[in-house]
């Protein structure tokens, strides 16, 4: 095709090109660039790897809830980057594209509800007492909100998807509204850890202390416990690396669809793709079934029942497990 014979007002976009030529360049593309296949497929079975982990311990140790949330979001990555693997053969591919953004936007919001369900199970279990908050409180504050942010993300992620790269006006209404939904989820993540590092600072002082009572003494041998430790520093790293890939995305998308940060494959990789995937392995690798067995259903139930009376007895308040 010669400049001449090029329709009137042609412009490059997923619906006008579907491989890359001349007229078609991969810097049209809205990423700009040829993702790297190697690096997708290996994210790619890490996320897959991830899943199936999960699923089996989740099953196993009947973590029902964390594993199911945990599971599907990595899934969905796993997904998403079979599509940017798809985009590095063909950066035109429509239907790769629209996969990889709405798969890889939602990922980390059902990763993050798997942190989410750990705090009330942490608090139950250790000492509810040093809580701001009545435990069973946490899934139901955290888990609407991040569904939320899910919510507003899978809308802004669709319309973009719809838009492709041709309806500017469009892109424009996708890219603030996977904004805003970000923006909520550094600000519910925020919040969360807030209120976590609150109980965990109070929680060491009260079990560093000179004398804890008979009562607590199930919440003191766990917070001894080398595997509870180990599940603790496993779920703040999770939290961390996926904070910073919130922030990470929030700067990324200020500069709307196509903008240099968006551009750049080096900072997606290490600050989107391996930050969440750190926190899927982690996730999966120091699950609660076997690192943290209270959260557990197959925790064995004369053994929940002591521990809840114990406690009842010396609070007044019967404890609480779904």
């Amino acid at each position: 095709m010669t400049s001449s014979s090029l329709p009137p007002g042609f412009y490059p976009s997923y619906d006008t090109c579907h491989e890359v030529s001349q007229f078609c360049p991969v810097q049209a593309t809205t990423l700009g660039y040829f993702p790297n296949q190697g690096v997708n497929i290996f994210v790619a079975v890490g996320y897959g790897l991830a899943a199936v982990v999960t699923i089996v311990v989740g099953v196993w140790k009947r973590t029902w809830g964390f594993s199911a949330a945990v599971a599907a979001g990595c899934i969905l990555e796993c997904v998403g980057y079979v599509g940017r693997a798809l985009l590095a053969t063909n950066p035109w591919n429509g239907a790769a594209f629209k996969m990889q953004i709405v798969a890889i936007i939602l990922g980390p919001t059902l990763v993050c509800i798997g942190l989410y369900l750990t705090l009330k199970h942490a608090v139950t279990a250790l000492n509810r007492s040093l809580s701001r908050l009545p435990p069973r409180v946490y899934p139901l504050m955290f888990v609407p909100a991040d569904v939320s942010c899910l919510v507003v993300q899978a809308i802004g992620g669709g319309i973009a998807a719809a838009a492709g790269n041709g309806d500017g006006a469009l892109l424009d209404h996708g890219n603030r509204t996977i904004m805003a939904g970000i923006v909520l989820q550094v600000l519910v993540l925020g919040a969360f850890g807030g209120l976590a590092g609150d109980y965990l600072v109070r929680a060491g002082r009260f079990f560093g202390g000179p004398a804890v009572g008979a009562e607590h003494r199930a919440g003191a041998a766990l917070w001894v416990d080398r595997k509870f430790r180990a599940f603790r520093w496993a779920m703040g790293l999770a939290y961390a690396a996926l904070l910073v890939r919130c922030i990470y995305r929030i700067a990324e998308m200020a500069g709307g669809w196509g903008n240099e940060i968006m551009q750049d494959e080096p900072s997606f990789v290490v600050l989107e793709s391996f930050m969440v995937l750190i926190a899927s392995v982690l996730l999966a690798a120091f699950a609660p079934g076997i690192f943290f067995p209270q959260m557990s259903h197959s925790y064995p139930r004369e053994v929940r029942e002591d521990e809840s009376k114990t406690e009842s007895d010396s609070t007044g308040v019967q404890m609480e497990r779904v």
